[in-house]
């Protein structure tokens, strides 16, 4: 949906064309324009929107559902279609389906006010009180609103993020201390990666209403993605001491204590509002999440299956067992979740942790044929909420080498913090990182941690600050920069780090993607040490196409994509061995498997630091992990994954196209 609503001025004359139509009551008219317009632009949304409803008027309501269902294909988390498939169910008489999709339509766009007034009628007719007394609260606000704020709010939903902005800073202009408006803008400013941007604005609008719980809810979102656990969990614990009662805070300071590793607090929250309600599937399953990433395997089975029974159509728990990687789902679960995914009552993201799950349940039971197609079904559902593009990540990537260059490291020679306290590893996902990190952090010397989000932190403040739209400064901006600029942010990186250690002289941060920065962390932090996770090249990628990735990794969401991204790694790695001579150390993860103490050897000698046999009893070292590898490492390490590929093997020549040359020369 996002890359299919970027302004278009040509689409939009037509759009409104067509509006006009529509509201001179000319349907007719309108669906020529659309047609018309769709032979070129077949992926707008809003022409398909315009089509069904116009369909919906001519009373041609077969031809407004077929419309619909394509517009489900284009852009599933589209507002306005739920919407309309509201008032579709109304013309029909099947009101319970009518408030499924009013609500569907809220979720994804709560700025839709005709969707919460027909949720009025409906609950008041099926007198349901409680139901009510929700949308009229909405509605109540939504009403409220300033009208352009109202029209940001909805533009915003619909991803239309750069005409909101400006939509938004001009209001600003006129009312500059209306908080909501602030909250909007950091809201766009956080959907664009300008992390920054958006901390100030809230931190701004918190210092005008801090009793404005949304306001403060954002805050504590926007403060975790920076990292700022410590500050993200002071405003947790505010909220909180406020009204301890409450389960929304009291869930919120569980999620932050989790994020800053006070797993007992953590728990000890979920178990409270367990306590008063029993059946919140959602704290069950992240009760399940904390005692996943301390190790306690079985609590965890217990806590998601429970969520599994309590909410059968709840796909993140099915997921969850799923991605432990050791559960193994009975007959019964897997016909649950065939029955969900045939269901038109379930949302995108349930739709696609359930793809995901099933195709997990027949790999294990050896029926590759059909786990890959729900492999394929659970990644084509997530590629079309992506605006991931192949060949402008190549582009990226081959920017990089060229600005990063013998001359710009020959110049800079000595520049930056010198502490010698990070170990980088770098890499695609799934090829190792996890293993290396678990066994180094078994070391006395060494402290493991994160995927640390701080390096690419500092690349988005490096593409300009303050800005949410145009061309990218990074990296063309390490030519600008001075000594005293790569100093400042290697300190910077190096101070905000230090939460997540536990003491120890050297640190792990295991962000595969930082691979594509190793020039600005050379810069930034000469004396730092990075580990280049690899892995072969079929059995790496699969493997990320089979793992379903919270956020950060799009470009797993295709065969293509993950075959032409690693290509492309491969090429950018060859670089940095070229203009950074002895600065990565290449390790593969079939060696490792084939060798694990001449490896861990070489890894340390690598390191300046002194062979501990604890290395080798890795999967007895006690410390949360928070990777889709967390149980794999909690075992002694095993073969039966390096060749796990081969059993897709049939569906997979797209990849190997993909990979080119990089397929053997890895």
């Amino acid at each position: 949906m996002v890359g299919r609503n970027l302004e278009n001025p040509e689409m939009d004359a037509v759009i409104k064309k067509s509006q006009q139509y529509m509201y001179e009551g000319k349907y007719e008219g309108a669906l020529r324009e659309v047609n018309k317009a769709l032979q070129t632009y077949a992926d707008s949304c809003d022409l398909l929107y315009i089509k069904a409803v116009a369909h919906r008027y001519l009373n041609e309501l077969e031809n407004a559902q077929i419309t619909l269902k394509t517009l489900k294909g284009v852009s599933p988390e589209f507002g306005r279609l739920y919407q309309e498939e509201g008032y579709l169910f109304l013309e029909l008489g099947e009101d319970k389906k009518a408030v499924n999709a009013f609500s569907m339509a809220c979720q994804y766009n709560p700025a839709l006010m005709a969707s919460w007034k027909a949720l009025v009628s409906l609950h008041e007719k099926m007198s349901h009180a409680e139901g009510v007394k929700f949308a009229k609260q909405h509605l109540k606000r939504l009403q409220e609103l300033p009208t352009p704020l109202l029209q940001v709010t909805h533009l915003v939903a619909e991803e239309k993020l750069i005409k909101g902005e400006v939509l938004c800073k001009n209001y600003l202009k006129t009312d500059p201390l209306n908080t909501e408006g602030m909250r909007l803008l950091a809201d766009i400013a956080t959907k664009l990666g300008v992390l920054n941007e958006a901390e100030y604005l809230l931190e701004a609008a918190i210092n005008l209403a801090p009793d404005n719980i949304q306001i403060r809810l954002d805050f504590i979102q926007i403060l975790r993605k920076r990292q700022k656990f410590k500050e993200a969990l002071g405003q947790a614990k505010e909220l909180y001491e406020r009204n301890p009662a409450n389960p929304v805070f009291k869930s919120q300071y569980a999620v932050e204590s989790m994020q800053s590793g006070d797993y007992e607090r953590a728990l000890g929250l979920f178990d409270e509002i367990l306590d008063i309600l029993p059946h919140d599937y959602a704290t069950l399953t992240s009760k399940g999440h904390a005692l996943k990433t301390i190790g306690d395997q079985e609590g965890a089975i217990t806590s998601y299956s429970k969520a599994c029974r309590v909410k059968p159509s709840y796909g993140d728990a099915f997921y969850a067992l799923a991605n432990l990687k050791t559960y193994s789902f009975s007959d019964s679960q897997i016909e649950i979740m065939s029955q969900a995914l045939r269901s038109m009552d379930i949302s995108h993201q349930h739709r696609v942790h359930f793809s995901f799950a099933l195709a997990k349940a027949y790999e294990d039971r050896k029926r590759y044929e059909q786990a890959f197609t729900y492999y394929e079904m659970g990644n084509d559902l997530k590629r079309t909420l992506s605006r991931y593009d192949a060949a402008l990540m190549t582009e990226e990537l081959q920017a990089q080498s060229e600005i990063c260059t013998d001359e710009l490291f020959l110049k800079n020679r000595g520049s930056g913090d010198l502490s010698p306290d990070p170990i980088f590893i770098v890499g695609l996902p799934r090829a190792g990182s996890t293993l290396l990190e678990q066994i180094l952090a078994s070391h006395s010397q060494v402290d493991g941690t994160l995927e640390l989000p701080n390096i690419l932190s500092i690349t988005h403040e490096l593409r300009g600050k303050n800005k949410t739209s145009g061309q990218s400064e990074y990296p063309e901006v390490l030519n600008k920069l001075t000594n005293s600029d790569f100093v400042r942010l290697g300190q910077a990186y190096i101070s905000d780090t230090r939460i997540h250690r536990q003491g120890a002289p050297f640190f792990i941060d295991k962000m595969p993607n930082n691979f594509r920065h190793i020039g600005l962390i050379h810069l930034i932090l000469p004396n730092a040490k990075i580990i280049d996770a690899r892995r072969h090249p079929m059995a790496c990628c699969f493997s990320g196409f089979k793992q379903l990735f919270a956020e950060g990794q799009e470009f797993t969401y295709g065969l293509h994509e993950i075959g032409t991204y690693y290509r492309d790694y491969v090429r950018l790695m060859q670089h940095w061995d070229h203009v950074l001579p002895g600065k990565i150390l290449k390790v593969v993860y079939e060696d490792v498997v084939a060798d694990l103490e001449g490896q861990t050897r070489r890894i340390l000698n690598f390191l300046d630091l002194e062979f501990e046999e604890e290395c080798l009893q890795f999967h007895k070292t006690e410390r949360s992990v928070r990777t889709a590898s967390s149980e794999q490492v909690r075992q002694p390490i095993f073969t039966k994954g390096l060749e796990q590929w081969r059993n897709f093997e049939p569906w997979l020549d797209s990849l190997k196209h993909s990979l080119g040359t990089s397929l053997h020369k890895y």
